[in-house]
């Protein structure tokens, strides 16, 4: 873990913020560019200092998706390519779901193919009021990667998801927003405050119990009542023997603000 070359990398005050360094190229991902994610999202899932983290782009574009000219190079190997950078790609989508930092996606622009998908991953979204949002995979007769066909279905409904996969329609922030593919829209250039303000507001929290709430949300689709409802029990259980929720507690008994950064 280190420095990168199609990313930048911050973090101050327990935020990490991320962003997708390739303005030139619309944010379009690489198998470096998925390297370096799989590797800033296994940083962020283990430093304890990072209690929050933003995803974002450089430029005018969110992510355009895959490298379509690295893909055109390829030639007879493009499958080999495509498996390469979709097993990193999705390491990184699997700890940035999976790791107790809760993620904030900072749509700044158009999000298309698999950097749509990547606006997903996020434990809430913001977008610019400028970003569009279009899956793009079968308009060059490829499918989804990158988690859509896990998250889109669990945001916009089966028929929804179903219709932007097929027909490639583009979305404006306000239509997102109306269809839960986002939580609100701001204008663009108050984009990057509003999503630190967010972020420093999560960082805040209890980490832990965040993380493990993220996790009863990523088994609750699948898992059978009785099984989530276990689930459940040992999640609050453990919460509640830790030094965070004993100071939660105690903070609202005497009716003072939580300082979960201290416990």
């Amino acid at each position: 873990m280190g420095d990168y070359q199609d990313l930048l990398f911050e973090q101050q005050d327990g935020v990490a913020t991320i962003t997708i360094n390739r303005p030139e190229s619309a944010n379009s991902l690489t198998l470096r560019t998925c390297q370096e994610l799989m590797d800033v999202a296994i940083r962020c899932d283990e430093a304890a200092d990072v209690r929050a983290a933003i995803l974002t782009g450089s430029g005018r574009m969110f992510c355009a998706g895959a490298d379509l000219t690295e893909f055109g190079k390829a030639g007879s190997g493009l499958s080999t390519l495509i498996k390469e950078i979709t097993t990193y790609l999705h390491v990184a989508v699997s700890r940035f779901a999976r790791m107790e930092a809760p993620l904030v996606c900072s749509v700044n622009g158009t999000a298309a193919g698999g950097g749509m998908s990547l606006s997903l991953v996020g434990d809430m979204a913001l977008a610019a009021e400028s970003a569009r949002f279009t899956m793009a995979y079968s308009r060059i007769g490829l499918t989804p990667d990158g988690s859509s066909t896990y998250f889109l279905a669990k945001l916009v409904g089966m028929r929804r998801a179903k219709e932007l996969s097929l027909t490639n329609r583009m979305l404006s922030a306000a239509e997102a927003a109306e269809w839960g593919l986002v939580n609100r829209v701001v204008p663009d250039d108050e984009l990057a405050e509003e999503a630190q303000k967010l972020a420093a507001q999560l960082a805040a929290g209890p980490t832990q119990s965040i993380g493990a709430a993220k996790r009863l949300y990523l088994s609750g689709s699948s898992e059978t009542l009785e099984t989530q409802l276990e689930l459940e029990t040992r999640e609050i259980a453990a919460a509640g023997g830790r030094p965070q929720g004993a100071e939660g507690i105690a903070a609202f008994l005497e009716k003072r603000d939580a300082d979960f950064g201290k416990s």
